[in-house]
């Protein structure tokens, strides 16, 4: 046997021991034939990808139109705006300039658009892996998306066949309609098609058309810093369009040119020799007014009529003759250097008349619905609701006088105090002191919970300088807020739009009906507009009376920055603001004066059709009273119980204590009680909603108002 293993040894002529097996995965294969099948499958799962986007694009392109019909095709939806009379206000819709053969397209203009857009575009085949992998890279470290993958080819692709979801089938397509496109047009027809056919914002398509829009001349004549404000425009035309905020298109011409530096289509010397500044742009033609309108009543079409392209009829709830009135009073009122708003609605919320500036072509800013200031005295409007709702009433008697809350001490415009009034003239005469009290009475919550209940949309705090208007707010909900007290307690929406419907007369839209909620209970709407009647007849709002019953309030805020007067007259509610954009002092400016005197002069017109109405302030109190809370509006107010201190249910109306009466007496109000418990004492509510009551002081007033 040793002999056998000598030969075994020297027939091998190696005397080391034979490797192992090798190591098997689990059930006893080995790992590097998985490894194998695992590159195997991947290739073929590629080449089989590869063959499938083959199909799609060679299917595709086979598919795609000729070069001369994309040329002649359009894009772009035609609407025509109406007032609520069916006169035609204007048309909003494409506008195409001449076509531009690409030779005929300045250099710089092409360089501009390529630069910004797609850098690569000259070497890519449709899709760029590059960019979106920096896209990709970029929402990875910045947590969302901040550039977009898309190629110039996919942008053509995605205007002349798609739309603008963001889903995964859209973008999938719109790779495969983009390489389809590369292999069956060259770069120089991409690029044309896409620089007559891209959508650079006030109804401009197409290079031409914007040249022409913003510059005035045709786009064979754009120079340099003209072409890089155009080629910004494609990505966001709505905010970088000159029309619309020219420092922004100018902000952004100034990003496209340092992209064309990075490029290396522009160098440091062009930079410096281009003149941003001293641009000029065309002036705007047909703008008026009535754009304030439509730039917030049309957007709304989104939600309206979603999905629809085809061309449509939008009428609106605008009065043309009371917004050439609006527009004419609000600028022959505003100060020098200031600017002004109004809103007009009627009593279901349509908007009759909305002016958000004194010229829309040099600020298309519109401020009756964007813009937040403080209201001053106007927001007591809130403050006198929840008081009433708790139970005040127009003739009950208040003090006037100096007053520290919490640290805090108003003052009234004038320095001087009354003394001991009734809550209707401390209202007519806008006393800053008897609103601090009383918003201490019923709480700055439950202030601020009113003016929520009535439409304020805008962040309202609960300091105590918070009855005087601290909070700001927008002219569009107080007027709503107004409105719904014009409408007797019961809420408002604003609405401009009231049907849309095809140019064949197939109606798309129909603006329903709205049941009003209550907001308040009618006694409490009654006693508001008795107060608002007298701050007009005789109070700080006289310069609103237009010789017929009006109810409103004025507002201004310190240092007369802000100007306010809203109020209600024959079913028509109108607000109007005054003051300076940029928040600085308006000599003499007070909502009793300028404003005061647009509404009046607006108002006239508004209302000189309609019957004369008087106001409903006849106080009808409920004949149970409960604590101001939801339940005054929400709950039947006979259905009060309490749990006695046996724990026992107790109806005072059905079950009362023993030895008393049942029922209600025969003028329907509640007999007496006698010694029936509350259902929580003072102590034990303060404790459960955590409210401290605030220490008012009497004395001497140390600070200025928030407003008068």
């Amino acid at each position: 046997m040793a002999q056998n293993a000598m030969r075994r040894r020297f027939a091998t002529g190696n005397d080391t021991p034979p490797p192992p097996p090798p190591r098997s995965g689990k059930g006893g294969k080995p790992r590097r034939s998985w490894f194998k099948r695992l590159i195997v499958w991947g290739i073929a799962l590629g080449l089989l990808g590869a063959l499938f986007l083959g199909v799609a694009v060679f299917v595709t392109r086979q598919g795609l139109p000729a070069y001369d019909q994309l040329k002649s095709s359009q894009q772009g939806q035609m609407i025509e705006v109406r007032a609520r009379d069916g006169t035609e206000l204007f048309n909003l819709g494409p506008s195409y300039g001449k076509w531009m053969p690409l030779g005929e397209v300045p250099k710089v203009m092409q360089d501009a658009m390529t630069s910004v857009e797609d850098r690569r575009f000259y070497s890519h085949l449709g899709v760029d892996p590059i960019g979106i992998l920096r896209s990709l890279w970029v929402r990875v470290q910045s947590g969302h998306w901040r550039q977009g993958g898309s190629t110039i080819t996919q942008q053509l692709a995605r205007n002349l066949f798609l739309n603008n979801s963001k889903t995964a089938t859209r973008k999938f397509n719109e790779a495969i309609y983009a390489l389809a496109l590369e292999s069956k047009f060259s770069k120089q027809q991409i690029l044309e098609l896409y620089l007559n056919k891209v959508y650079f914002g006030g109804g401009a398509y197409g290079v031409d058309a914007a040249s022409r829009k913003f510059f005035g001349h045709p786009a064979a004549e754009l120079t340099l810093p003209e072409s890089a404000i155009i080629a910004g425009l494609v990505k966001a035309p709505s905010n970088y369009a000159p029309t619309a905020d020219q420092k922004a298109a100018l902000d952004r011409a100034a990003v496209v040119l340092q992209t064309m530096k990075d490029a290396g289509t522009l160098t440091d010397a062009e930079i410096a020799a281009t003149d941003l500044k001293s641009m000029k742009f065309a002036p705007e033609g047909g703008q008026n007014a009535v754009r304030y309108f439509t730039d917030w009543a049309l957007p709304q079409l989104d939600m309206l009529v979603p999905d629809n392209h085809e061309p449509i009829e939008v009428w609106t709830t605008l009065d043309v003759n009371l917004q050439q009135t609006a527009a004419a009073s609000v600028a022959a009122n505003a100060p020098k250097g200031a600017q002004g708003a109004l809103v007009s609605m009627d009593r279901d919320g349509a908007i009759l008349a909305m002016v958000g500036g004194t010229d829309y072509v040099a600020s298309n800013y519109n401020r009756a619905t964007l813009a937040v200031r403080q209201p001053g005295s106007a927001f007591k409007l809130f403050v006198y609701l929840a008081a009433l709702e708790a139970g005040y009433k127009p003739d009950d008697s208040v003090v006037d006088e100096p007053v520290t809350i919490d640290g805090w001490s108003p003052r009234n415009s004038n320095g001087a105090y009354a003394g001991q009034i009734d809550v209707r003239t401390a209202f007519a005469y806008s006393k800053n002191t008897v609103a601090a009290q009383i918003g201490n009475e019923v709480g700055f919550g439950a202030v601020a919970a009113m003016a929520r209940r009535f439409g304020i949309t805008t962040p309202v705090n609960t300091m105590p300088s918070m009855v005087l208007g601290s909070s700001e707010v927008r002219l569009i909900d107080m007027t709503r807020a107004f409105a719904a007290v014009s409408a007797r307690g019961y809420s408002i929406e604003p609405y401009g739009i009231s049907k849309v419907v095809t140019t064949d007369g197939r109606v798309l839209y129909q603006r329903p009906q709205i049941a009003p909620q209550p907001l308040v209970q009618q006694n409490v709407s009654a006693g508001i507009t008795d107060l608002l009647q007298t701050a007009v007849n005789i109070g700080t709002g006289k310069a609103a009376q237009i010789g017929r019953p009006v109810a409103g309030k004025t507002g201004t805020t310190t240092s007369n920055k802000d100007g306010w007067f809203l109020g209600f007259s024959s079913g028509v509610t109108t607000g109007v603001w005054m003051g300076r954009d940029d928040d600085k002092p308006v000599a003499g400016l007070q909502g009793g004066s300028a404003p005061a005197r647009a509404f009046a002069q607006y108002m006239k017109v508004a209302v000189a059709k309609r019957p004369v109405e008087q106001f409903d302030t006849q106080l009808k109190l409920p004949a149970w009273q409960i604590e101001p809370d939801d339940e005054a509006i929400q709950a039947d107010p006979n259905n009060y119980q309490y749990v006695d201190e046996q724990g026992n249910l107790i109806d005072p109306i059905q079950n009362p204590p023993a030895g008393k009466g049942k029922g209600r007496a025969e003028d329907g109000t509640v007999p007496d009680q006698g010694d029936v418990p509350p259902a929580a004492n003072q102590d034990f509510l303060d404790q459960a909603t955590g409210r401290k009551p605030v220490r008012v002081q009497r004395g001497n007033a140390v600070k200025p108002p928030a407003g008068i």
